[in-house]
């Protein structure tokens, strides 16, 4: 039985935070699906239509649903690139939950500057801001400004009827 858990938005969004704290509560059995880390350290390409981060990608997801409780991705995943394999995969587990991180451009650009380690520039973050970028699945969950990392997570959790987080706990989570 496996769950599939996408999480999408802008550079700057949260996205890759709340991935990283719901893979440690999740624990053994969960798989982290990092779209950033997969197309830029593992194979240095860019993010366009046919590049090869999308069929590693869909192996890794399909691994995932074979073997692991929980498959967690996340990442950009515009919508023009992506949308093909990330609708099929989310078709072929059990279940899936996904989310969107509908943000401005002046939010990503705040939350990203909170960013303790590497902060992305203003110009690149303007180039890749692609607004509204809904995927074409009536079971995506539109997460707007309002909504902490706290709260995301509980959302999440709860998503997948398990107990939500005390802030204490969530204050101890490490990334």
């Amino acid at each position: 039985m496996s769950t599939i858990i996408l999480i999408r938005g802008n550079s700057g969004s949260g996205k890759t935070t709340v991935a990283k704290k719901l893979h440690q509560l999740l624990g053994s059995k969960s798989l982290l699906v990092s779209q950033d880390y997969i197309r830029r350290n593992m194979l240095h390409v860019k993010d366009k239509p046919g590049n090869l981060a999308i069929n590693l990608i869909d192996s890794i997801i399909q691994y995932g649903i074979q073997n692991c409780n929980y498959i967690i991705v996340e990442g950009i995943f515009v919508k023009s690139i992506y949308e093909n394999m990330l609708l099929n995969n989310l078709q072929r587990s059990n279940k899936s939950l996904s989310y969107y991180y509908d943000l401005s451009f002046e939010e990503t650009i705040r939350r990203n500057n909170t960013k303790k380690l590497k902060k992305f520039s203003k110009v690149s973050m303007k180039n890749w801001f692609v607004p509204h970028d809904f995927l074409e699945n009536k079971n995506e969950k539109i997460i707007n400004e309002g909504i902490t990392q706290f709260q995301m997570l509980n959302i999440i959790l709860s998503d997948l009827d398990l107990n939500k987080l005390d802030i204490n706990t969530f204050n101890k989570l490490k990334i």
